[in-house]
């Protein structure tokens, strides 16, 4: 594997802090829907909300095009942010895969924290695990990358259909489904105050009770929605992604990220509707027809992800210097900071340790909470980075994977 001599992987990465930014946009769109209780409410509850005429649209534009996408975009950059840190280690005859193996591990504490002491919804913690599994593939060809990125992405069709045809003996998430069940009737959780719970509960001693019985099933949605090979799979994209450092050439792939964008949206956006009608109305379809709901998900989420990423890229080419672009690359440069924020304040808003407003807020108003939530963000971001070098938390994430103090404040 080689570099031109004329980029470098550490060049050019602005387009990569911004669309971290926009990741992260996307992120709280789609979690703010959870963390506030609204998705557990279901139709009968909706439909008495007094923003239910807007909701429902809003809910079908949210499955259909936010749920996932976004998550897959973050997931696709954290395979490019691997590509860069073995290419430089190449570079400067450092042993990259020690320093990227204690990354991945204060990930993976960082990850836990965010589990059990502030929302159960965590998805760094998956992050660390299947990341470490990335040096296996860093001398595979491109062109098994591919193959190999491909084929993941798409497993959960087979691993459903094993599952299907097996009369459901064939079911990783089975053991974790016992063990949130044993840990729910300890806590007191049942199917009929789940989406209530945090809401009834104000003291952080219960939400940390909650946080500790429902990470089981935080794992078994994980298993059961196939999780970790599509989070692989797409590790695999940006590890190719970084490789072949697309992102630091642009020009060169315009016309590649064209055909993306374009088969991107025609793949995407039909398929990515039907998704959403099941998911909106709460139509659950029957083994085997439920295959049909795995595969919606599959050729949705994927392809239009890469449909917007193309589209971000390239209106970044055409308007390299456009203010609008350019204000989302201090909270990407921050993301670590912003993601963990994003789930404080949610608590703070919609549970009973907080506001207590989830449960009952229609999703018009939760998602305007989170625009405004992320506007805040983009504000802190720059002001912070106007005086300092990183985010707190990446200063800490870059301290102890170094194991050395660095000046966090930049110099006059």
């Amino acid at each position: 594997m080689t570099l031109s001599n004329s980029v470098q992987p550490n060049e050019r990465s602005r387009i990569l802090d911004i669309l971290r930014g926009i990741a992260l946009l996307g992120i709280i769109l789609a979690n703010y829907p959870v963390i506030s209780l609204w998705v557990f409410q279901g139709p009968q509850v909706w439909e008495t909300m007094p923003t239910a005429k807007i909701d429902m649209p809003l809910g079908f534009f949210h499955f259909a095009f936010l749920d996932g996408k976004f998550y897959t975009l973050f997931s696709l950059l954290f395979g490019i942010g691997f590509s860069i840190i073995l290419l430089r280690s190449q570079q400067k005859s450092t042993n990259g895969l020690a320093v990227f193996y204690r990354r991945l591990f204060i990930l993976l504490l960082i990850g836990l924290f965010h589990s059990f002491f502030l929302w159960m919804g965590d998805i760094l913690l998956l992050y660390a695990l299947i990341g470490m599994l990335l040096p296996f593939f860093r001398n595979v060809s491109d062109k098994n990358l591919l193959i190999i990125s491909v084929t993941l992405i798409l497993s959960p069709l087979l691993v459903d259909a094993l599952r299907v045809i097996s009369d459901n003996k064939i079911n990783f998430s089975a053991p974790l489904e016992k063990m949130t069940v044993k840990m729910e009737d300890r806590i007191g959780i049942t199917d009929d105050n789940f989406s209530t719970w945090l809401i009834k509960h104000k003291t952080y001693g219960e939400l940390l009770k909650f946080n500790s019985g429902e990470f089981f099933m935080r794992w078994q949605m994980l298993i059961a929605s196939n999780r970790p090979l599509k989070v692989l799979g797409i590790f695999i994209l940006g590890l190719y992604v970084g490789r072949k450092l697309i992102y630091a050439r642009l020009e060169e792939n315009k016309v590649l990220l064209k055909k993306i964008r374009l088969w991107g949206f025609i793949i995407g956006i039909p398929v990515s509707l039907v998704y959403s009608f099941v998911e909106i109305t709460g139509e659950r379809l029957p083994d085997p027809k439920a295959l049909l709901n795995t595969a919606a998900y599959a050729l949705s989420v994927v392809p239009l992800s890469l449909a917007y990423t193309s589209t971000l890229s390239l209106w970044y080419l055409k308007n390299n210097g456009s203010k609008f672009l350019n204000l989302f690359a201090a909270p990407g440069r921050m993301a670590l900071t912003n993601y963990l924020l994003q789930s404080v304040t949610g608590i703070c808003i919609f549970y009973g340790v907080g506001f207590g407003l989830g449960a009952k807020t229609g999703l018009a108003y939760v998602l305007l909470i989170a625009i405004a939530v992320y506007m805040l963000q983009i504000i802190y971001s720059h002001l912070w980075l106007k005086y300092f070098n990183y985010g707190p938390c990446e200063w800490i994430w870059r301290m102890l994977t170094y194991g050395k103090f660095l000046k966090i404040r930049k110099v006059k």
